[in-house]
């Protein structure tokens, strides 16, 4: 007595699975995420839409720390009993760090000297973001003061 099944032919499957595409697609989102920051470089400056106009004061009325640099690329820090004596770039973002750890808002300014070369000012700018300031400021004369000043 011999049975016989009969084997039923299966149609083949014409739905796709996207479920691992779906996961590939999201590690690879998880990646470029990750990734997209660490691509972009230079230093990051919220630039004034107008020409001229003073800065408004911070809502905790904090002291803006303006940070110079001179003709030779020497830096200073507007801070302290020793304004004029220049220090070195690990000095000035170790300064810089405590201010902003102990007042996160105060506004930093940069006020370069118009031979100074634009590495400097762009090294000081990059040091600046890397200490923990959000957002730095340049300082200008006004268009009238610097007409002013070569009569």
């Amino acid at each position: 007595m011999a049975i016989h099944h009969k084997r039923q032919r299966r149609k083949p499957m014409s739905d796709i699975n996207v479920v691992p595409y779906i996961d590939v697609m999201l590690v690879l989102l998880i990646i470029f995420m990750i990734t997209a920051p660490m691509l972009t470089q230079g230093v990051q400056v919220d630039l004034p839409q107008a020409s001229a106009n003073p800065i408004e004061p911070s809502e905790d009325n904090s002291e803006p720390l303006i940070v110079s640099v001179d003709a030779l690329g020497l830096y200073y820090i507007g801070i302290g009993d020793k304004q004029d004596k220049a220090i070195t770039l690990n000095q000035l973002r170790s300064k810089v760090s405590t201010i902003l750890i102990r007042s996160p808002n105060t506004p930093i300014m940069v006020k370069g000297d118009r031979a100074v070369d634009y590495g400097s000012v762009v090294t000081l700018m990059a040091l600046l973001q890397d200490a923990g300031a959000p957002k730095v400021g340049l300082i200008t004369q006004q268009l009238e003061q610097v007409k002013s000043d070569k009569e």
